[in-house]
Protein backbone atom coordinates (compact mmCIF):
# COMPACT_ATOMS: atom_id res chain seq x y z
CA UNK A 1 0.00 0.00 0.00
CA UNK A 2 2.64 2.25 1.20
CA UNK A 3 4.59 1.50 -2.23
CA UNK A 4 1.56 2.42 -4.32
CA UNK A 5 1.00 5.24 -2.56
CA UNK A 6 4.56 6.69 -3.43
CA UNK A 7 3.86 5.78 -7.01
CA UNK A 8 0.41 7.66 -7.15
CA UNK A 9 2.05 10.54 -5.61
CA UNK A 10 5.28 10.85 -7.67
CA UNK A 11 2.43 10.52 -10.66
CA UNK A 12 0.86 13.87 -9.68
CA UNK A 13 4.40 15.36 -9.37
CA UNK A 14 4.99 14.47 -12.63
CA UNK A 15 1.96 15.67 -13.77
CA UNK A 16 2.24 19.01 -11.87
CA UNK A 17 5.80 19.39 -13.26
CA UNK A 18 4.14 19.45 -16.79
CA UNK A 19 1.51 21.65 -16.44
CA UNK A 20 4.33 24.12 -14.76
CA UNK A 21 6.70 23.75 -17.63
CA UNK A 22 3.38 24.27 -20.03
CA UNK A 23 2.37 27.27 -18.33
CA UNK A 24 5.31 28.90 -18.29
CA UNK A 25 6.09 28.18 -21.82
CA UNK A 26 2.88 29.84 -23.19
CA UNK A 27 3.70 32.85 -20.50
CA UNK A 28 6.94 33.15 -22.35
CA UNK A 29 5.33 33.17 -25.70
CA UNK A 30 2.44 35.42 -24.32
CA UNK A 31 5.34 38.02 -23.15
CA UNK A 32 7.40 37.63 -26.29
CA UNK A 33 4.20 37.93 -28.80
CA UNK A 34 3.15 41.67 -26.66
CA UNK A 35 6.84 42.40 -26.92
CA UNK A 36 6.53 42.19 -30.56
CA UNK A 37 3.38 44.30 -30.87
CA UNK A 38 4.63 46.48 -28.54
CA UNK A 39 7.46 47.66 -30.13
CA UNK A 40 5.83 46.81 -33.93
CA UNK A 41 3.39 49.79 -32.61
CA UNK A 42 6.40 52.32 -31.49
CA UNK A 43 7.75 51.66 -34.47
CA UNK A 44 4.60 52.78 -36.95
CA UNK A 45 3.77 55.54 -34.41
CA UNK A 46 7.55 57.38 -34.46
CA UNK A 47 7.78 56.99 -38.22
CA UNK A 48 4.26 58.55 -38.83
CA UNK A 49 4.77 60.60 -36.24
CA UNK A 50 8.16 62.14 -37.42
CA UNK A 51 6.70 62.94 -41.35
CA UNK A 52 3.62 64.70 -40.11
CA UNK A 53 5.47 66.75 -37.18
CA UNK A 54 7.77 67.73 -40.21
CA UNK A 55 5.19 68.77 -42.48
CA UNK A 56 3.09 70.47 -39.70
CA UNK A 57 6.06 72.66 -39.07
CA UNK A 58 7.01 73.21 -42.79
CA UNK A 59 3.41 73.81 -43.43
CA UNK A 60 0.95 75.00 -40.58
CA UNK A 61 4.09 77.15 -39.09
CA UNK A 62 5.26 77.88 -42.81
CA UNK A 63 8.85 77.88 -41.26
CA UNK A 64 11.23 78.54 -44.25
CA UNK A 65 14.29 77.36 -42.92
CA UNK A 66 14.59 73.72 -43.54
CA UNK A 67 18.73 72.91 -42.97
CA UNK A 68 18.57 74.89 -40.02
CA UNK A 69 15.69 72.73 -38.54
CA UNK A 70 17.63 69.58 -39.46
CA UNK A 71 20.87 70.74 -37.74
CA UNK A 72 18.26 71.88 -34.66
CA UNK A 73 16.37 68.15 -34.92
CA UNK A 74 20.32 66.19 -35.23
CA UNK A 75 21.85 68.20 -32.69
CA UNK A 76 18.89 67.23 -30.16
CA UNK A 77 19.57 63.48 -31.23
CA UNK A 78 23.19 63.71 -30.51
CA UNK A 79 22.74 65.22 -26.98
CA UNK A 80 20.05 62.48 -26.06
CA UNK A 81 22.48 59.94 -27.16
CA UNK A 82 25.81 61.29 -25.99
CA UNK A 83 23.87 61.77 -22.51
CA UNK A 84 22.72 58.13 -22.75
CA UNK A 85 26.09 56.81 -23.20
CA UNK A 86 27.24 58.80 -20.61
CA UNK A 87 24.80 57.34 -18.14
CA UNK A 88 25.52 53.63 -19.24
CA UNK A 89 22.18 52.93 -20.83
CA UNK A 90 23.86 52.33 -24.20
CA UNK A 91 27.28 51.91 -25.62
CA UNK A 92 28.45 53.76 -28.31
CA UNK A 93 32.09 53.35 -30.48
CA UNK A 94 34.64 56.18 -29.65
CA UNK A 95 34.77 59.11 -32.77
CA UNK A 96 38.42 58.31 -34.04
CA UNK A 97 39.70 60.48 -36.90
CA UNK A 98 40.51 57.50 -38.73
CA UNK A 99 36.81 56.26 -38.67
CA UNK A 100 35.48 60.32 -39.74
CA UNK A 101 37.58 60.43 -42.72
CA UNK A 102 36.51 57.16 -43.91
CA UNK A 103 32.48 57.97 -43.01
CA UNK A 104 32.67 61.31 -44.52
CA UNK A 105 31.21 60.84 -48.06
CA UNK A 106 28.62 58.94 -46.49
CA UNK A 107 27.88 61.55 -43.82
CA UNK A 108 27.67 64.24 -47.40
CA UNK A 109 25.32 62.12 -48.87
CA UNK A 110 23.26 61.80 -45.47
CA UNK A 111 23.16 65.78 -45.07
CA UNK A 112 21.73 66.22 -48.68
CA UNK A 113 19.32 63.28 -47.89
CA UNK A 114 17.65 64.92 -44.90
CA UNK A 115 17.55 68.27 -46.51
CA UNK A 116 16.00 67.24 -49.76
CA UNK A 117 13.75 65.56 -47.37
CA UNK A 118 12.61 68.47 -45.70
CA UNK A 119 12.52 70.70 -48.79
CA UNK A 120 10.14 68.10 -50.47
CA UNK A 121 8.13 67.86 -47.56
CA UNK A 122 7.14 71.56 -47.73
CA UNK A 123 5.72 71.80 -51.09
CA UNK A 124 3.99 68.16 -51.39
CA UNK A 125 1.67 66.55 -49.43
CA UNK A 126 2.20 63.51 -46.80
CA UNK A 127 0.72 60.88 -48.96
CA UNK A 128 2.11 61.89 -52.61
CA UNK A 129 5.89 62.03 -50.93
CA UNK A 130 5.37 58.53 -49.69
CA UNK A 131 4.59 57.77 -52.87
CA UNK A 132 7.35 59.29 -54.66
CA UNK A 133 9.64 57.82 -52.04
CA UNK A 134 8.96 53.82 -54.18
CA UNK A 135 11.23 55.58 -56.94
CA UNK A 136 14.17 55.02 -54.29
CA UNK A 137 13.70 51.25 -54.56
CA UNK A 138 14.18 51.20 -58.24
CA UNK A 139 17.37 52.95 -58.24
CA UNK A 140 18.62 51.53 -55.68
CA UNK A 141 17.33 48.41 -57.54
CA UNK A 142 19.42 49.28 -60.63
CA UNK A 143 22.06 50.30 -58.46
CA UNK A 144 22.84 46.77 -57.06
CA UNK A 145 22.81 45.07 -60.27
CA UNK A 146 25.55 47.10 -62.01
CA UNK A 147 27.64 48.02 -58.55
CA UNK A 148 27.38 44.33 -56.98
CA UNK A 149 26.11 42.32 -59.70
CA UNK A 150 22.88 41.25 -57.61
CA UNK A 151 19.83 40.07 -59.44
CA UNK A 152 16.15 40.11 -59.16
CA UNK A 153 13.55 37.74 -59.98
CA UNK A 154 10.52 38.93 -62.21
CA UNK A 155 8.26 39.64 -59.58
CA UNK A 156 10.58 42.47 -58.21
CA UNK A 157 11.43 44.02 -61.55
CA UNK A 158 7.05 43.71 -61.82
CA UNK A 159 6.03 45.31 -58.57
CA UNK A 160 9.52 48.13 -58.82
CA UNK A 161 7.94 48.81 -62.38
CA UNK A 162 4.17 49.22 -60.65
CA UNK A 163 5.85 51.73 -58.59
CA UNK A 164 6.86 53.68 -61.34
CA UNK A 165 3.39 54.12 -62.89
CA UNK A 166 1.86 55.02 -59.88
CA UNK A 167 4.46 57.85 -59.50
CA UNK A 168 3.61 59.07 -63.15
CA UNK A 169 -0.41 58.83 -62.64
CA UNK A 170 -0.33 60.47 -59.26
CA UNK A 171 2.22 63.31 -60.02
CA UNK A 172 -0.38 63.89 -63.57
CA UNK A 173 -3.49 63.37 -60.87
CA UNK A 174 -1.83 65.43 -58.24
CA UNK A 175 -3.80 68.81 -57.89
CA UNK A 176 -1.68 70.15 -55.65
CA UNK A 177 1.10 69.46 -57.46
CA UNK A 178 4.44 71.62 -57.43
CA UNK A 179 7.19 71.60 -59.87
CA UNK A 180 9.84 72.54 -57.28
CA UNK A 181 8.58 70.10 -54.13
CA UNK A 182 8.61 66.96 -57.14
CA UNK A 183 12.29 68.55 -58.52
CA UNK A 184 13.42 68.25 -54.76
CA UNK A 185 11.74 64.84 -54.65
CA UNK A 186 13.59 63.08 -57.52
CA UNK A 187 17.34 64.62 -55.62
CA UNK A 188 16.04 62.99 -52.36
CA UNK A 189 15.49 59.54 -54.32
CA UNK A 190 18.38 59.79 -55.94
CA UNK A 191 20.46 60.61 -52.83
CA UNK A 192 18.43 58.11 -50.54
CA UNK A 193 19.37 54.70 -52.74
CA UNK A 194 23.09 56.71 -52.92
CA UNK A 195 23.22 56.59 -48.90
CA UNK A 196 22.08 52.79 -49.12
CA UNK A 197 24.91 51.86 -52.01
CA UNK A 198 27.40 53.59 -50.63
CA UNK A 199 27.01 52.13 -46.54
CA UNK A 200 27.24 48.96 -47.83
CA UNK A 201 30.51 49.50 -49.47
CA UNK A 202 31.75 51.96 -46.28
CA UNK A 203 30.27 49.94 -43.41
CA UNK A 204 32.79 47.48 -43.58
CA UNK A 205 36.07 49.48 -44.04
CA UNK A 206 34.35 51.77 -40.99
CA UNK A 207 33.75 48.45 -38.67
CA UNK A 208 37.58 47.62 -39.02
CA UNK A 209 38.29 51.31 -37.20
CA UNK A 210 36.38 50.43 -34.17
CA UNK A 211 37.57 49.35 -31.25
CA UNK A 212 34.49 46.76 -31.14
CA UNK A 213 34.82 45.36 -34.84
CA UNK A 214 31.13 46.17 -34.37
CA UNK A 215 29.81 49.38 -35.42
CA UNK A 216 25.70 49.60 -33.99
CA UNK A 217 22.64 51.90 -34.75
CA UNK A 218 23.75 53.84 -31.51
CA UNK A 219 27.67 54.61 -32.94
CA UNK A 220 26.18 55.29 -36.53
CA UNK A 221 23.24 57.65 -35.59
CA UNK A 222 26.20 59.91 -33.40
CA UNK A 223 28.70 59.14 -35.84
CA UNK A 224 25.98 60.51 -38.28
CA UNK A 225 24.51 63.16 -36.49
CA UNK A 226 27.60 64.77 -34.74
CA UNK A 227 29.50 65.10 -38.01
CA UNK A 228 26.31 66.47 -39.87
CA UNK A 229 26.58 69.18 -37.58
CA UNK A 230 29.44 71.18 -38.81
CA UNK A 231 28.24 71.12 -42.75
CA UNK A 232 24.64 71.84 -41.86
CA UNK A 233 25.80 75.48 -40.21
CA UNK A 234 28.14 75.93 -43.22
CA UNK A 235 24.73 75.47 -45.43
CA UNK A 236 22.77 77.79 -43.37
CA UNK A 237 24.85 80.34 -44.16
CA UNK A 238 25.22 79.56 -47.68
CA UNK A 239 21.48 79.21 -48.51
CA UNK A 240 21.30 82.73 -46.34
CA UNK A 241 18.76 81.13 -43.76
CA UNK A 242 20.66 83.09 -41.07
CA UNK A 243 18.79 86.75 -42.34
CA UNK A 244 15.24 84.66 -41.93
CA UNK A 245 15.99 83.28 -38.74
CA UNK A 246 16.97 87.04 -37.13
CA UNK A 247 13.20 88.04 -38.54
CA UNK A 248 10.94 85.65 -38.06
CA UNK A 249 9.06 85.33 -34.70
CA UNK A 250 8.74 81.75 -34.48
CA UNK A 251 11.57 81.66 -32.53
CA UNK A 252 9.91 83.57 -29.84
CA UNK A 253 7.19 81.25 -29.16
CA UNK A 254 7.79 78.41 -26.83
CA UNK A 255 5.23 76.64 -28.38
CA UNK A 256 7.30 76.13 -31.57
CA UNK A 257 10.37 74.87 -29.61
CA UNK A 258 8.40 72.09 -28.07
CA UNK A 259 7.46 71.02 -31.44
CA UNK A 260 10.87 71.24 -32.95
CA UNK A 261 12.20 69.56 -29.80
CA UNK A 262 9.84 66.53 -30.14
CA UNK A 263 10.36 66.20 -33.84
CA UNK A 264 14.13 65.79 -32.90
CA UNK A 265 13.28 62.87 -30.58
CA UNK A 266 11.22 61.28 -32.58
CA UNK A 267 14.50 60.97 -35.15
CA UNK A 268 16.08 59.12 -32.83
CA UNK A 269 12.84 57.40 -31.57
CA UNK A 270 12.73 55.86 -34.90
CA UNK A 271 16.19 54.50 -34.70
CA UNK A 272 15.22 53.03 -31.28
CA UNK A 273 12.14 51.49 -31.92
CA UNK A 274 13.30 50.26 -35.67
CA UNK A 275 15.96 48.31 -34.11
CA UNK A 276 13.98 47.51 -31.06
CA UNK A 277 11.17 45.74 -33.47
CA UNK A 278 14.23 44.05 -35.96
CA UNK A 279 15.41 42.76 -32.33
CA UNK A 280 12.00 41.29 -31.62
CA UNK A 281 11.07 40.15 -35.31
CA UNK A 282 12.78 39.90 -37.88
CA UNK A 283 13.46 41.29 -41.54
CA UNK A 284 10.71 39.79 -42.85
CA UNK A 285 8.09 41.23 -40.92
CA UNK A 286 9.94 44.33 -40.79
CA UNK A 287 9.83 44.99 -44.20
CA UNK A 288 6.15 44.11 -44.41
CA UNK A 289 5.00 46.56 -41.27
CA UNK A 290 7.23 49.27 -43.05
CA UNK A 291 5.44 48.85 -46.59
CA UNK A 292 1.72 48.85 -44.98
CA UNK A 293 2.83 51.66 -42.33
CA UNK A 294 2.85 54.08 -45.32
CA UNK A 295 -1.06 53.39 -46.00
CA UNK A 296 -2.53 54.84 -42.36
CA UNK A 297 0.52 57.35 -42.58
CA UNK A 298 -1.04 58.76 -46.14
CA UNK A 299 -4.85 58.97 -44.92
CA UNK A 300 -3.55 60.93 -42.01
CA UNK A 301 -1.42 63.15 -43.91
CA UNK A 302 -4.28 64.25 -46.30
CA UNK A 303 -7.21 64.26 -43.47
CA UNK A 304 -4.91 66.16 -41.29
CA UNK A 305 -3.60 68.61 -43.82
CA UNK A 306 -7.12 68.65 -45.39
CA UNK A 307 -4.96 67.81 -48.94
CA UNK A 308 -7.33 68.78 -51.71
CA UNK A 309 -7.52 64.95 -53.20
CA UNK A 310 -9.71 63.56 -56.60
CA UNK A 311 -10.51 60.10 -57.50
CA UNK A 312 -7.84 59.26 -59.91
CA UNK A 313 -5.07 60.99 -57.56
CA UNK A 314 -6.52 58.71 -54.20
CA UNK A 315 -6.58 55.73 -56.81
CA UNK A 316 -2.75 56.73 -58.07
CA UNK A 317 -1.94 56.83 -54.34
CA UNK A 318 -3.40 53.52 -53.05
CA UNK A 319 -2.02 52.04 -56.46
CA UNK A 320 1.29 53.27 -55.23
CA UNK A 321 0.93 51.86 -51.83
CA UNK A 322 -0.13 48.59 -52.78
CA UNK A 323 2.89 48.77 -55.03
CA UNK A 324 5.15 48.96 -52.02
CA UNK A 325 3.64 46.09 -50.65
CA UNK A 326 3.79 43.44 -53.33
CA UNK A 327 7.39 44.82 -53.93
CA UNK A 328 8.11 44.10 -49.74
CA UNK A 329 6.77 40.50 -50.33
CA UNK A 330 8.38 39.70 -53.81
CA UNK A 331 12.01 40.71 -52.16
CA UNK A 332 11.34 38.36 -49.00
CA UNK A 333 10.51 35.37 -51.61
CA UNK A 334 13.71 36.27 -53.38
CA UNK A 335 15.67 36.57 -49.92
CA UNK A 336 13.78 33.11 -49.11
Amino acid sequence: MKHFENGESDLEEGKMGKDRDKTLRNNRVFRLHNQALLSGLAYCISSCSMILVNKFVLSSYDFNAGISLMVYQNFVSVSIVTIMNFMGIISTEPLTWRLVKVWLPVNVIFVGMLITSIFSLKYINVAMVTVLKNVTNVITAVGEMYLFGKHHDNRVWAALFLMIISAITGGLTDLSFHAVGYAWQIINCFLTASYSLTLRRVMDTAKQLTRSGNLNEFSMVLLNNTLSLPLGIFLVFVFNEIDYLSRTPLLRLPMFWLVITFSGVLGLGISFTSMWFLHQTGATTYSLVGSLNKIPLSIAGILLFKVPTSVENSASIFFGLLAGVFFARAKIRERS
